[in-house]
C-alpha cells in the first residue's frame, strides 16, 4: 500500500519545527523513520502533515560525562553503539543496542525516535525506564524534562503532548558497584523479541542490596519489576516474583504460557550476569 496523502515540511530551525507542530494537531515527526514509515504504508497512521527534523542543528550528538549519557534526537542506533564512551559510562545501552534490529536499521532508525514511539517491544522504552532516565521536550510553549517513569501512557503511547518534540535523552550513569545485563530471545537476530530482559544489580560489599529488572515484549509499557527481596531470600524466586507482577499475553508471535517460560529462563540467566558485571567492576576499582 501507499500512505495515505500529507503535506511535508523540512524546517531549518528548531523553532520552525514547533511553530508547524503547533499549527497542525494532526502532524507527525519524522526523523529516523524506521518505525513511522512502515506505519504510514499500511495506512496505520495518517497524519495530516510530516515534519522531517533531519536537517535540524545540534540534535544528533552524543554527549559522555560522568553523570551519564545524553543523546541527541537525531543520533542513530549505530552512532549510540559506536561510541566506546557511552558504552564504559553507561554498559547497558551497548548490551541492549546491538539487539535493535539489523545494521540497516540502526544506521537510521534514531535511539530517541524509537523511545518516544512507545513500542513495548522495543529494547530502548525498557532500558529508559529501567536505568530511570528522562526525556527532554520542547514547543513554543517552552521546554521540560519528562522522567521515564512518566513516559509511557499506553501502547505505543507516550505522554507528549501534540506540539511537543522530543529533542533528547538521558542515561543516567552506572554507579559504582552497579553492574547490568540482558538478553533476548528472538526467532531470528534482529526480529522483535518474543521475550527480553535487562537486569540492574546494586552491591552493598559482596551482597545485593537491590535488584531490579525490565522487561520487552511481555506487556503493553515497557515494565520494571522490583525483586530485591527474592534475590535476599535464599529460598527465594526472582523470576516468580516478577511474573506475579506481570501479564503475559498472546499474540501471533508468541503465546502467554510461553513468554511466560521464557521470563522463568532469562530472569536467573540475566541476574546473574548482571551480579557477576557488578562485582568484576568492583575488583576492577579495587585494582586500578
Amino acid at each position: 500500500m501507499k500512505p495515505a496523502p500529507f503535506a511535508y515540511l523540512r524546517p531549518s530551525t528548531l523553532d520552525e519545527a514547533l511553530t508547524a507542530l503547533a499549527g497542525e494537531q494532526g502532524a507527525k515527526v519524522l526523523a529516523g523513520g524506521q518505525s513511522l514509515v512502515p506505519l504510514l504504508s499500511m495506512r496505520l497512521a495518517a497524519p495530516a502533515m510530516l515534519i522531517d527534523i533531519n536537517a535540524l542543528p545540534d540534535l544528533g550528538s552524543v554527549q559522555v560525562d560522568e553523570s551519564g549519557v545524553r543523546i541527541g534526537a537525531l543520533a542513530r542506533h549505530a552512532e549510540v553503539l559506536a561510541s566506546s564512551e557511552a558504552a564504559e559510562v553507561q554498559p547497558l545501552l551497548a548490551m541492549a543496542l546491538s539487539h535493535v534490529a539489523h545494521p540497516t536499521i540502526r544506521n537510521r532508525g534514531t535511539t530517541v525516535g524509537s523511545i518516544v514511539h512507545a513500542d513495548a517491544a522495543a529494547e530502548m522504552p525498557m532500558v529508559l525506564r529501567l536505568l530511570e532516565g528522562s526525556v527532554d521536550v520542547a514547543s513554543v510553549r517552552g521546554r521540560r524534562t519528562i522522567p521515564a517513569a512518566e513516559l509511557f501512557a499506553g501502547p505505543l503511547e507516550s505522554t507528549l503532548a501534540h506540539d511537543e518534540l522530543a529533542v533528547g535523552a538521558f542515561f543516567p550513569a552506572l554507579a559504582a558497584g552497579a553492574g547490568v545485563g540482558f538478553q533476548e530471545i528472538a526467532r531470528r537476530h534482529g526480529d522483535y523479541a518474543l521475550v527480553g530482559v535487562a537486569a540492574h544489580v546494586q552491591l552493598d560489599g559482596d551482597a545485593v542490596a537491590s535488584a531490579r529488572i525490565g522487561f520487552v515484549s511481555v506487556s503493553d509499557v515497557p515494565v520494571v519489576v522490583d525483586v530485591t527481596d527474592a534475590v535476599q531470600d535464599t529460598a527465594g524466586d526472582p523470576a516468580a516474583a516478577a511474573l506475579a507482577e506481570l501479564d503475559p499475553a498472546d499474540d501471533i508471535h508468541a503465546t502467554a504460557a510461553y513468554r511466560a517460560h521464557l521470563v522463568k529462563v532469562l530472569v536467573p540467566k540475566v541476574l546473574a550476569a548482571a551480579t557477576d558485571h557488578a562485582r568484576e567492576r568492583a575488583r576492577q576499582r579495587m585494582d586500578s
